[in-house]
Parts: C-alpha cells; sequence; structure tokens
C-alpha cells in the first residue's frame, strides 16, 4: 500500500470541519454548570436536558425520547426489542453493511428490496406485502441514503406509511443525515407524518458534531420507548453522560447550527470534486448527484471486477467500499465512495489514482 493513502471508505467528517474550539467551550461549561449531572452514573433515558432539547426539536413527548451511545447502539435495542429468530425484516438493497450484519446475527429473514433514485421501490414491497411476505420491520434510510445517496421523496414517505398501517409492521426511519442537505427542499421525516404510531426514528450527532461524541437517539411510540430503556437498563445502566452532557451544551449555544453550516458547505464542494472527477475520468461509470450526506454509489459498466479493483486500488492507495458489502446477493460491479473524510485535492488525486487502476485492469482483460 502506498504511504500516501487516499480513503474514500469511512463515511465520517474530516478533522478540519469539525467543531473543535466549539466543544471545547461546550465541555468547560457542561463541567462548570452541572457537575454533578455530567459525572454521574445518570438513567438509561440518558442526559435528561439532552433528552428533552432533542424531544421539542422533534415535536414529541420526552418520555418518546431515550438517548444512546451512537444510534448504532440505539439500532441494536430496537432489534432485539422486535426480531425473533426467523422474522421477515424489510431492507433497502443496497444497505448499511452493519444493519445486515446486525439483522442476520438476530437470526432475522431479510427481505431486501430495490432502491430507486428516489428511494425504496414501494411498488415491489407492495407486490411483495400483497404476495404475502409478513414483515416485523422496516429499515429505511430516507435521507442520502448509506450507501446509495439517494432521498426518500415525500409521496414515497407517505405510501410507507400506509403500508406500515395496513400490512402492521413498524417503520424504522434510521436518519443520521436528514441535517446535511445540501441541494433542494428539505422533506419531512415520516416521524411528524405518522397518525397511526407505526414510526420509531433515530438519528445522531456524530455526522454533524463529530463521530468521536458517540451520541445517538431513538423517539417513537412511548411503550416502545420504555421497553428500549428497560433493555438499556439491563445493558449499561445509562450511557455516557459526560459525551451527553457536552452535546447538550453545543446543542443549546447555538453552536449545532454553525457546525451543520460548515459540514453542508464542505460536502457541497466534496461532492461536486467527487462527480465532477468520476465524469472526467471515468465516463464510463454511473451514478445520481447526491443532494446531500457522506455518500456516493458509483456503478461500472457489467462485468467490471470490483473485488479485483479495490485489490489493485489499494496498492496504488487509494480504498474504497466495495458494493457487495451492502447486498446480500450481487453488487460485484459497484462501489462506495465517501467523500466527507477527504478535501478536494485528496480527491482529484484519488479519483485519479483509481480511474488509472480501472483502465489497467480493463486494459489486462482485453
Amino acid at each position: 500500500m502506498a504511504s500516501d493513502t487516499i480513503t474514500f471508505a469511512r463515511g465520517a467528517p474530516s478533522l478540519d470541519i469539525i467543531d473543535v474550539e466549539g466543544l471545547s467551550e461546550a465541555a468547560e461549561r457542561a463541567f462548570r454548570n452541572d457537575p454533578a449531572g455530567t459525572f454521574s452514573y445518570g438513567t438509561a433515558a440518558g442526559y435528561i436536558p439532552l433528552r428533552d432539547w432533542i424531544a421539542e426539536d422533534e415535536r414529541v413527548d420526552p418520555d418518546q425520547v431515550i438517548t444512546t451511545n451512537g444510534s448504532m447502539q440505539a439500532d441494536a435495542f430496537l432489534f432485539q426489542l422486535l426480531v425473533e429468530p426467523g422474522d421477515v425484516v424489510v431492507v433497502e438493497a443496497p444497505t448499511y453493511d452493519r444493519t445486515l450484519l446486525s439483522l442476520q446475527n438476530l437470526g432475522a429473514e431479510v427481505l431486501a428490496i430495490p432502491l430507486e433514485d428516489d428511494g425504496i421501490d414501494v411498488d415491489a414491497l407492495a407486490n411483495a406485502l400483497a404476495s404475502g411476505a409478513n414483515p416485523k420491520l422496516a429499515h429505511i434510510i430516507p435521507n442520502f441514503q448509506n450507501p446509495a445517496g439517494c432521498t426518500l421523496s415525500l409521496e414515497k414517505r407517505r405510501r410507507l406509511l400506509d403500508l406500515a398501517a395496513e400490512y402492521d409492521f413498524v417503520l424504522f426511519e434510521d436518519d443520521p443525515y436528514v441535517q446535511l442537505r445540501f441541494e433542494g427542499e428539505q422533506l419531512p421525516t415520516m416521524l411528524s407524518l405518522d397518525e397511526a404510531d407505526r414510526v420509531v426514528y433515530a438519528s445522531s450527532f456524530s455526522k454533524t458534531i463529530g463521530p468521536g461524541v458517540r451520541v445517538g437517539y431513538l423517539a417513537g411510540p412511548e411503550a416502545t420507548i420504555a421497553a428500549v430503556k428497560k433493555i438499556a437498563t439491563e445493558t449499561y445502566i445509562s450511557p455516557s453522560m459526560v459525551a451527553q452532557s457536552i452535546v447538550n451544551e453545543f446543542c443549546r449555544s447555538g453552536a449545532l447550527e454553525r457546525s451543520i453550516e460548515t459540514v453542508k458547505q464542505a460536502l457541497r464542494a466534496r461532492s461536486d470534486a467527487t462527480c465532477d472527477a468520476l465524469e472526467r475520468e471515468i465516463p464510463e461509470a454511473s451514478f445520481v448527484r447526491p443532494q446531500g450526506g457522506y455518500f456516493l454509489w458509483v456503478d461500472l459498466p457489467e462485468g467490471a471486477d470490483v473485488d479485483a479493483l479495490a485489490a489493485a486500488a489499494k496498492e496504488r492507495g487509494v480504498i474504497f467500499v466495495k458494493g457487495s458489502d451492502f447486498v446480500i446477493h450481487g453488487g460485484e460491479s459497484s462501489l462506495r465512495l465517501a467523500y466527507s473524510g477527504v478535501n478536494e485535492e485528496q480527491i482529484e488525486a484519488g479519483i485519479g489514482r483509481l480511474a488509472e487502476t480501472y483502465r489497467s485492469l480493463a486494459g489486462a482483460a482485453a
């Protein structure tokens, strides 16, 4: 591997767009203003002032919110509560690889429904349901989906709510990228549209503040959240009060809005640089320009060997994630590029190396 490796693998912001000074000031205020709450065990619901801030932001009752150690912990708690071996769970294809792993480890029967440019193929899901599929829940990443980068349309959000009510399943809205729209119109969450208590909503501060804070949350029906709190109590007594107290101060000071703007500006520039470089260097690649988020899904011509490309690119100092990691079957000619953690100069160099590697493999195959 080259010593100057450029990685498009990790969905995380680079250090230069994290508000380190703002977080330092928030930590100082947290330690000074509430040392007892910050340094105690706390409750399974999380740091109460932060829980209350989230509840107000999501326009739900505080008892409908639990804060967790990152949104993956929230996902794990909900899956532990709802999913038993043999239960059918709807996922998008492709979807986040850790979601697939968690569900497979629980013994779920995964029903993968293809994605379209405007989100999950709702007609295909409706047909599966009408044909007898009986899911316990559907896992949906509605905004700037990981790994595909697409966004669920408003019409499809409404149709999913109708299907969840008609076929009696939980709609798990996993939404860590919702604040990171840098183009287009903001869409309402399915949680805000839900009139039948079908939605459990998850989000995270990892993508807007920094992944090291490890603070996420669930919001949903009070009975569901109460059951999740019981699992949390039995798992770890409470999440990190220190991290959540700092995040609370950061949010309430107005620093969160400023941080989001900084991150969005960087993401827009990095997304544009990635798309422009791909169009120039690998014109046969197909992709949809993101309107927000961290990721770009790239389809190479059919027959392209992305396994070989990943290995050869790594030798040239470029790392990405293979498309096959995000699906149960297929994805052999696709890849995911995370542009969030690399600057424009690194993007130009990285896509250039990737293109050279791709052409060298194509020439060898010919």
